[in-house]
């Protein structure tokens, strides 16, 4: 399955089951993903770095 598939298989659950309250959990998750994957760059760690 591409990643597309997923998170359009996702939206459907959501919308069909009524579950908006694993929106935030999903939003958070995903943000945090970003982060992880952004702070692999020296660039960037620098400014994580100083964040936390």
């Amino acid at each position: 399955m591409s990643k597309i598939a997923i998170l359009k298989e996702l939206w459907e659950f959501l919308k069909v089951r009524k579950k908006w309250w694993l929106l935030p959990i999903v939003i958070m998750l995903v943000l945090f993903c970003g982060v992880i994957v952004l702070s692999q760059s020296a660039a960037i760690q620098t400014v994580i770095y100083t964040l936390f």
